[in-house]
């Protein structure tokens, strides 16, 4: 049985989280999680966050054991972008844009 868990709108850009997502698609939870405990990103600390609410959902909603599910897929969309600016020279203005993440994370039984 598969149960996810969705983040959405979290500021940070996608490119920096796809880089964390895949050293652990595939891996059981356990081992997915106590790796990227350690890695220094700020993507790491959000998607083990993302992580622990799917392992919730699938404890509490579908009642699975916890210690038998495995990171089955995750997935990072590109949200919308913050539009700001920053003032130039001669008067112009460059444009920021400030981009958002919507982070999906499946996990599954070995069943």
């Amino acid at each position: 049985m598969e149960v996810k868990a969705v983040a959405r709108y979290v500021r940070i850009s996608p490119l920096k989280v796809r880089k964390i997502v895949g050293a652990v698609k595939g891996k059981p939870v356990e081992a997915g999680i106590n790796s990227l405990k350690f890695m220094p990103q700020k993507a790491a600390a959000i998607v083990v966050k993302t992580l622990q609410s799917a392992v919730a959902n699938a404890d509490h909603n579908n009642e699975l054991d916890v210690d038998a599910l495995f990171i089955k897929n995750i997935t990072v969309d590109q949200g919308p972008s913050l539009k700001r600016f920053r003032a130039r020279a001669r008067g112009r203005g460059s444009r920021i844009l400030k981009k958002t993440s919507h982070i999906t994370v499946v996990v599954a039984d070995e069943a």
